[in-house]
């Protein structure tokens, strides 16, 4: 929402007549993203509220329970259930009765409404000047981001108290008037929270003292008032357990998104961990700081107060994930000269944020510390390296646009929405494109499963008659080799080995990386191989859908060996933790070879030297082989994913004319053009 961008008045380009579908257009995006909201928060309460009654909102269930923490007379601390300060077990103590009568809807309704309260707030803070489209949508879109985060859906599942530290904040930046009102909210925020204190400089630096004073005396009042109130809680708190390191869950786990977390997940323990955490926490907290000051300096508060949130985040001891909406407001930043850069941030922000980090990378034992402290990454990086753009730059209002290629004509113009595939001038929307593949497989995923009746045992009658039809057709045509190629392989341990390897590691990895190196170095090429990609894949999902088929390593009496996941029991074939997520009788036609014969292509079309060419086709020849070695497809499943390959080429083709050739170079527009181009860009 922040890289909109800001544009001139209306009536210097657009006559009256304009005006009106403009605003049309406005107020109908703003009413779609506000019903967008609402769907979120329907789901939401339904997922919470649907969940069985000891499952749901289970830290709140600990705490003011029946026989909740807080119910007890003795020490909050006797268990490590309660996380909290002594002073967030202060307030919430008087509220246990009514908490407890309003476990479930009150509490979830009461969660909503703070996290709607935080996005309004959050897209009023964003700097001035913005346009009116921004103005006008972006609450929605801050809400939404909100609510999609793992932060936010993690606090409504447990029923924590995360949010009202974030908010106390931002009210206190934004929404209150006078530094000292300013200074008692951000206290209180971190009475709740000890690490929001980083705030206490960050006001102090950029002239606020105050408030910064403020924030220090209200804290101190706070824990003060909870020492002499609980002396033996605040003592276990703040003392034997130094500011609650060592409550809650084990501090190596991967829900610590801190960089104690993480230090100890890579094996550092004792005197060696805690120094090496002192020294790298103090220099985040030290260069994180000086970019917060000088980006508040800037006029960009709200991304001085996400950064602050981030290096939070790093230097706490614990930083679970239900704690980690400040680096969500890191999005705010732009980074960039170019347009086509401008997403790139952003996007890493809303991912990281949004999907669990094993959506995201691949199962793979290499990329488990990267996977592992993703979250930890993203916060480092919007703390310490990111180079957000000043608002002094003459790139931050009007980034550089860049031609690609020149445009193909297009194709069934009459066609509503089908004349945009022509349009491959510009490097194509990133936050678009990979919400479209995050889509798109979330539909691969459920129709693979939903074929068989949503279970993997729901088709298998059906499944076996129809490996039985195959296996007769490959009889018929004599290439019925998958028997006699798996025993042949299963004896050589290392072939087993490479192909059990090859067929679990490279199906994802390599069409997002030939995606990826498209998107980045041939833009005018991206949309073409996308399309044929995307084609590809719905035509093998109706394939799946239409034929469930069982694979050669699924059928009873066939005798193939599943190299792969073990000898199988075919009532209750067992395939490894996916056992009850996907469904193994989608086999026809094969993706595993239509995705690699497809890599294939794209790097023998537009490689530019023989060797790479020849290269990318030892993918889809590595795969096939991996696909009947191990048992999993039929030869004729590699036909029918060559067949739907070659279909999803053809209708892109029928779609979107021939290839289009890239421009001999980039057009880069002039600032001068830039800015003339701004001044006619309606707001």
């Amino acid at each position: 929402m922040a890289n909109v961008e800001h544009g001139g008045p209306a009536g210097s380009a657009f006559g009256a007549g304009t005006a009106g579908p403009v605003k049309a257009q406005l107020r109908a995006m703003r009413i779609g993203l506000w019903l967008i909201v609402a769907l979120l928060a329907v789901r939401q309460v339904a997922a919470v509220l649907g969940t069985p009654k000891g499952e749901r909102l289970t830290d709140l269930e600990t705490w003011v329970g029946t026989d909740g923490v807080l119910h007890v007379k003795g020490s909050l601390y006797d268990s490590t259930r309660f996380t909290g300060t002594p002073f967030g077990g202060l307030v919430l103590k008087p509220l246990t009765r009514s908490a407890e009568q309003a476990l479930g809807w009150g509490w979830t309704f009461g969660t909503l409404l703070l996290v709607v309260a935080l996005g309004v707030v959050a897209a009023r803070a964003l700097p001035q000047p913005v346009t009116r489209r921004t103005a006008l949508l972006g609450a929605p879109v801050a809400i939404s981001l909100l609510m999609l985060s793992l932060p936010v859906r993690n606090t409504l599942y447990l029923g924590q108290t995360s949010i009202i530290p974030v908010l106390l904040v931002l009210l206190g930046c934004f929404a209150v008037r006078g530094e000292r009102a300013s200074g008692v909210l951000i206290g209180l925020a971190a009475a709740l929270q000890p690490t929001v204190l980083l705030f206490a400089p960050l006001l102090w630096f950029t002239g606020r003292r105050r408030a910064a004073a403020s924030t220090g005396l209200t804290f101190a009042a706070s824990t003060a008032l909870a020492w002499a109130a609980m002396p033996h809680d605040s003592y276990t708190y703040w003392v034997h357990h130094l500011a609650g390191v060592g409550l809650g869950g084990a501090a190596d786990g991967l829900a610590n998104q801190s960089l104690h977390g993480a230090l100890l997940r890579f094996g550092l323990a004792g005197p060696q961990e805690i120094g090496l955490f002192l020294l790298l926490g103090t220099g985040v907290a030290v260069l994180g700081m000086r970019r917060a000051v000088r980006y508040a300096r800037d006029g960009q508060l709200l991304l001085a107060v996400a950064v602050t949130g981030c290096v939070a985040v790093v230097v706490s001891p614990t930083s679970w994930q239900h704690q980690l909406l400040w680096v969500l407001l890191a999005v705010v930043g732009r980074v960039g000269k170019k347009a086509s850069d401008r997403y790139m941030w952003p996007v890493a922000v809303i991912l990281v944020m949004t999907l669990p980090a094993k959506m995201m990378l691949p199962n793979m034992e290499s990329l488990y510390p990267l996977r592992d402290n993703v979250v930890l990454i993203a916060a480092l990086a919007a703390a310490t390296v990111v180079p957000f753009l000043s608002r002094t730059s003459e790139y931050y209002r009007a980034p550089i646009p860049t031609d690609f290629a020149e445009p193909v004509p297009a194709r069934w113009s009459r066609v509503p929405l089908l004349p945009f595939l022509h349009r491959v001038r510009t490097r194509p929307n990133l936050l678009l494109e990979l919400l479209l593949i995050r889509v798109g497989y979330s539909a691969y995923q459920q129709v693979r499963l939903a074929a068989t009746g949503g279970t993997n045992s729901g088709g298998r009658a059906t499944a076996e008659h129809h490996g039985e039809q195959v296996l007769a057709i490959e009889r018929f045509l004599h290439i019925d080799i998958e028997h006699w190629v798996n025993h042949a392989v299963f004896k050589v341990g290392f072939l087993r080995d490479f192909f059990d390897f090859y067929y679990e590691s490279f199906h994802f990895v390599v069409p997002l990386t030939v995606l990826g190196l498209l998107y980045v170095r041939r833009p005018a090429d991206y949309r073409w191989a996308r399309s044929a990609l995307g084609f590809a894949t719905l035509f093998a999902l109706v394939g799946f859908w239409l034929y469930p088929l069982a694979p050669p390593r699924l059928m009873p009496g066939l005798g193939v060996i599943d190299t792969v996941h073990g000898v199988q029991d075919f009532s209750k074939p067992d395939y490894g933790t996916l056992t009850a997520l996907t469904n193994q009788y989608a086999a026809m036609p094969s993706l595993h070879f239509g995705w690699s014969l497809w890599c294939g292509l794209v790097i023998v079309i537009l490689a530019p030297r023989w060797w790479m060419k020849a290269f990318g086709l030892l993918h889809p020849l590595c795969t096939v082989s991996a696909i009947v070695a191990t048992g999993n497809h039929w030869v004729l499943d590699a036909v029918g994913g060559g067949t739907v390959v070659a279909a999803g080429f053809g209708l892109t083709y029928l779609l979107q004319g021939p290839r289009s050739r890239p421009s001999a170079k980039p057009v880069e527009v002039s600032s001068e053009a830039t800015a003339q181009m701004k001044d006619r860009t309606p707001s």
